[in-house]
């Protein structure tokens, strides 16, 4: 099967701006859409869609399709499954990506199945290469690999998908990088009439009122993180690292594995099945370093690694590590920090 169609990110769009996570697809996707030669393109469902193309073009999109009609707006997964659905049977995209956000997870499994194309969830990578079939010897070129941590973290798994297309993966927010291709990048906006795609028995569901509660923790954009992992033992013992999150000025960051006991609120957990951030500095205490957790921070600038084991897997990406316990450790950064910054 030779492709030659285009990639395309879903794009959402909420109070007049793209969702970050979108922009940080749009950048990858350019990337990907670069190096297989093909178009970069963005699709936006939903209502007052005015100029939305200027924050889309920035990142590199050559084509932007806007579905606009009010009825479009809130999302409902009907409509905006029915818009993709018979769009891309019609333009035969050869990748889609989406966010694994609340609206990806719910229209990413009803376009797929309804297309017989396959999904990836939450991938931590994604790269373009070739492959051979194991069974038929069959080889194919530049596939989409979709690359994501499988069986609890304890392996990395490569996803390919030889025959069926689109190529679908959802991204959670924050694993790409956000970065503008070019501010001046102009491409083609297609205005598509929401009726050719959508039925009207497809709104049959409306939204009466809508409540969303922001969350009150920002971790993804904090500078400095304290994280503590299950090896800090309690509740309590996270009280120490808020401690000295406090006198850092720093956010509080805990591993699945800690939030699952109850040490710190699924908000704070840091990793593929949480958040990735980016800090300037890591302090990690008591985290062992499982992968679905590495993931979610490996860019950080400075990692510091505070563990009674010496072998624990995140001092291998750590620039300093402290071989210690945290109870021992970190009241001592309290101290020195505290006296420091006098």
């Amino acid at each position: 099967m030779q492709d030659k169609n285009n990639l395309i990110v879903y794009c959402e769009y909420e109070d007049g701006h793209v969702a970050d996570v979108s922009l940080e697809l749009l950048t990858k996707g350019r990337q990907l859409a670069t190096e297989l030669g093909v178009k970069l393109e963005a699709i936006v469902v939903g209502d007052k869609l005015d100029g939305v193309e200027k924050q889309i073009f920035p990142y590199g999109a050559d084509v932007v399709y806007k579905v606009e009609d009010k009825r479009l707006y809130p999302y409902t997964s009907n409509p905006h499954a029915a818009v993709l659905i018979n769009l891309f049977r019609e333009i035969e995209p050869q990748i889609c990506l989406m966010g694994a956000t609340c609206i990806g997870r719910d229209l990413g499994p009803r376009v797929s199945s309804s297309l017989h194309s396959g999904l990836t969830a939450d991938c931590t990578s994604l790269v373009i290469g070739d492959h051979t079939d194991p069974k038929t010897g069959k080889e194919y070129s530049n596939l989409l690999y979709q690359i994501r941590p499988a069986f609890g973290g304890n392996i990395v798994a490569t996803i390919v998908n030889p025959d069926c297309r689109p190529q679908m993966a959802t991204v959670r927010e924050g694993v790409m990088k956000k970065e503008v291709f070019d501010p001046a990048h102009k491409g083609e906006v297609v205005k598509l009439k929401a009726s050719k795609y959508v039925k009207d028995e497809d709104f049959v569901v409306e939204i009466i009122d809508r409540h969303i509660e922001k969350s009150k923790i920002n971790i993804k954009n904090a500078p400095i993180i304290v994280a503590g992992g299950y090896g800090v033992g309690s509740k309590e013992g996270f009280d120490m690292l808020f401690e000295l999150a406090d006198v850092l000025g720093a956010e509080v960051g805990a591993t699945r594995a800690a939030v699952d006991a109850g040490f710190a609120e699924h908000a704070r957990q840091v990793g593929q099945t949480g958040v990735t951030v980016r800090p300037k500095l890591y302090i990690a205490c008591g985290i062992s370093g499982q992968i679905q957790h590495i993931a979610g921070m490996q860019d950080s600038s400075i990692i510091i690694s505070v563990n009674n084991d010496p072998n624990a897997p995140i001092n291998t990406i750590a620039d300093y590590v402290i071989t210690g316990n945290y109870e021992d450790v970190v009241p001592k950064l309290i101290k020195y920090y505290k006296k420091n910054s006098k």
